[in-house]
């Protein structure tokens, strides 16, 4: 299984809609992808998904979510950076993370990480792009 970063944008929008986040998200299900999770990135899925499901009036359960989180994600202390590599600094999380885990990729939604240039090595990837990548059978498991 493949260790992979999810930024808070894929992982929420995996959630709550059926786009091309879901598809990442449904990879992780699958046993496709793993991702990666430090203490800093779970509080922060834990915070926006509550407040789009406020925002956005849903019913859906949060709590599912954040157990598969909890139990199946791979947990890292994350690597502290010398400097900051993302425009907006709380981002930096992400790219510590994959570097602790040694992850070679990070599935992003946010401008903010997909401008970046490889940083470490890691490719930063939108949805789908990185479903672009995918062997098309199983593209087709995640339909």
């Amino acid at each position: 299984m493949k260790l992979v970063g999810l930024d808070t944008g894929v992982f929420v929008a995996g959630v709550f809609w059926r786009h091309e986040p879901h598809a990442c998200v449904e990879a992780w299900f699958r046993g496709l992808i793993c991702p990666v999770v430090s203490e800093a990135i779970f509080l922060e899925y834990e915070r926006v998904l509550h407040e789009v499901k406020a925002q956005e009036k849903f019913d859906t359960e949060i709590e599912p979510w954040l157990d598969a989180v909890r139990s199946s994600a791979a947990w890292v202390t994350p690597v502290k950076l010398r400097e900051q590599v993302c425009r907006d600094r709380d981002d930096d999380k992400f790219i510590e993370a994959a570097l602790a885990a040694g992850a070679r990729t990070l599935i992003a939604r946010d401008a903010d990480l997909t401008i970046l240039r490889k940083p470490f090595g890691i490719e930063v990837l939108t949805p789908r792009q990185w479903l672009s990548r995918l062997p098309r059978a199983q593209r087709r498991q995640l339909r």
